[in-house]
């Protein structure tokens, strides 16, 4: 949307958070690109490179141009607000971190290279954030002495560094993100529940005030610890998370934490004794199945984990299955295995893989739900082509603990209430966790109670990723011609179109209800080029605003001017005199529809 034209702003008033009500495309970068960039994947990452809202600096590294920052800010305001009626309370805290503080939580050797560690000229360890648990967590157990100083709610907004292996899809996985992260304090576990809960419903208020579909669901709380956890989900096609949803009881959860309630029509007859049988070449469980004339879900696969200590652990799992790997490393205990390649397989089990049997291993064993199940099945003979049939567990093998550790597919039951789980696709947009003492014991957060001894501080843990939220916005909002904004993250409410600026009627009558639809605090967007029209209606759908106002010589002649919102491409005429009052309300309608008030 650049133009040599110079058109001065009229009525350029400012709102009560200090942003501009109107303003002229003329004196505004908003630089629009005709073309999909080469690099983007995904509709949100096209969308926003070629409207105006962002550009790359490097890979997963964003700037944020006024269009995009104006989303930003609104989705700020949202945020504050709902984080300020729940009794949270704004700090600002260093994006650079001791390393002090990391070894005494123990994350300093956990974290992986995504962890941005350098030295400072005295030679210090430091980092920059991630995330800000050790930094509130020092900053709370210096100020709290007593029961009387709890409970209390911090939170930030602020940059953070993580140096992903691969940075994808614009905002959705960069490297540099602004994140809104608050912290809870409180002396026991049922104010620490009570929290939970008061961020939860917040949460739930801010993603509908932003005019997003979502979902709350049951998540792993991964590396940032604690018991408990549910992720904020957007609801959209390209989402890098799978999650499972039961439509009639209402369950939800990332498919990491989906829990498997059974297995529909999982019997197989249970025999006097396992039998070698020969198998040649049938190292996979189709060949295998077809060669034996039964099903797949009465193969046991055993597969080799390494875990990060090095301990080899055989994992096994139905045929007809799979291992969800962060259901596997919560089943060991937190740590991360790895599977062992067929040259470790063969060098530790002594057979090649495909072959491995749980009978007689000497490795631990866990096993997934489901082998418990079955009265006998197919497992490796520990030798090349050759398997044992009948095989029962506890009869023929042992296994030292058995775990949910499969993948959750479409059709599974629920496990609370049996009903049939769909997938879907989701963006993360907010996790919340519930840390209990993971923090404060390890690093020495506690308080005085009433009789005078002291204890932990319980927990909890609350992040919104910010250039995400307005990501996931536009990933959701969007159809062949652009972006098609929810009206309380569009970086202007009214996209005014006057088509013919050399003409004076036009100029000055769209000028005029310009000042309008500011004076009734409208924010609006005035396309005071002198181009053509057909590409200012280009490049307004792409922007996508929700309300347009076209102002041109022949809609004049009768005294009226076009409205078109963009979601639903309702157009109407209107007379000039009152349109900026219609057009107010067609703004606050759409607010009203959109939050579902």
């Amino acid at each position: 949307m650049n133009s040599d034209c110079r058109t001065p702003a009229s009525g350029n008033k400012v709102d009560a958070n200090g942003e501009v009500l109107g303003q002229m495309v003329s004196r505004y970068l908003a630089p629009t690109m005709k073309e999909n960039p080469a690099e983007a994947e995904i509709a949100s990452h096209r969308l926003m490179i070629r409207a105006g809202l962002i550009r790359r600096l490097a890979a997963g590294i964003y700037s944020f141009l006024p269009l995009g920052l104006r989303s930003l800010r609104k989705a700020e305001r949202i945020i504050r607000a709902e984080m300020n009626r729940f009794n949270s309370r704004e700090v600002l805290l260093p994006a650079v971190q001791p390393a002090e503080l990391w070894k005494e939580s123990g994350r300093w050797e956990k974290y992986g290279p995504e962890l941005l560690r350098f030295q400072d000229r005295h030679g210090r360890d430091c980092i920059i954030g991630p995330t800000h648990e050790e930094v509130m967590t020092d900053l709370v157990r210096r100020e709290v002495r007593s029961f009387r100083d709890l409970p209390l709610n911090l939170f930030q907004i602020q940059t953070k560094f993580r140096d992903e292996v691969r940075p994808r899809f614009g905002l959705m996985r960069g490297r540099e993100f602004i994140m809104k992260d608050a912290y809870s304090f409180d002396a026991d576990d049922a104010g620490a529940e009570s929290s939970y809960q008061d961020m939860r419903q917040a949460y739930v208020n801010i993603f509908r005030n932003c005019g997003l579909q979502f979902a709350v669901v049951e998540a792993d709380s991964g590396s940032i610890g604690g018991s408990f956890s549910h992720e904020f989900m957007v609801l959209a096609e390209s989402g890098e998370d799978a999650l499972a949803f039961c439509s009639e009881c209402g369950y939800a959860a990332n498919l990491e934490k989906a829990r498997l309630a059974g297995y529909p029509g999982f019997e197989a007859p249970e025999t006097q004794g396992m039998t070698r049988t020969h198998t040649p070449g049938c190292r996979h469980v189709p060949q295998l199945a077809a060669f034996l004339g039964t099903e797949q879900g009465h193969i046991i696969k055993s597969m080799l984990f390494l875990t990060e200590e090095g301990e080899p652990v055989l994992a096994l799992i139905p045929g007809h299955r799979e291992i969800n790997p962060v259901k596997l490393k919560n089943a060991l205990g937190g740590s991360a295995p790895t599977l062992a390649s067929p040259g470790e397989a063969e060098m530790i089990m002594g057979v090649p893989m495909g072959f491995v049997t749980p009978v007689g291993a000497g490795v631990r064993i866990i096993a997934d739900l489901g082998v418990g199940r079955l009265n006998s099945g197919v497992v490796g003979a520990g030798e090349a082509d050759y398997h044992h049939v009948g095989a029962k567990p506890g009869r023929d093998f042992r296994v030292d603990s058995y775990a949910d550790l499969a993948e959750v597919v479409e059709g599974d039951p629920c496990p609370n209430c049996r009903g049939a789980l769909v997938i879907k696709r989701g963006v993360e947009v907010g996790h919340i966790f519930k840390l209990g003492l993971k923090y404060s014991e390890a690093m020495g957060a506690r308080y005085a109670k009433a009789d005078g001894t002291e204890a932990p501080i319980v927990m909890g843990c609350y992040g919104i990723g910010l250039g995400r939220t307005v990501a996931a916005s536009v990933e959701q909002n969007h159809d062949k011609d652009g972006i098609v904004w929810p009206a309380a993250l569009a970086p202007f409410q009214v996209a005014l179109l006057p088509l013919q600026m050399g003409d004076d009627e036009v100029r000055s009558k769209a000028l005029a209800l310009f000042d309008e639809l500011v004076d009734l605090g409208v924010e609006t967007l005035c396309d005071d080029r002198d181009v053509r029209p057909g590409l200012k209606f280009k490049d307004a759908d792409l922007l996508g605003l929700p309300v347009r106002v076209t102002v041109s010589e022949k809609s004049l002649k009768d005294g009226r001017v076009e409205i078109k919102t963009r979601r639903s491409k309702e157009l109407s005429m209107v007379p000039l005199e009152g349109c900026a009052g219609r057009v107010r309300e067609l703004v606050d309608e759409t607010l009203r529809q959109e939050q579902g008030r």
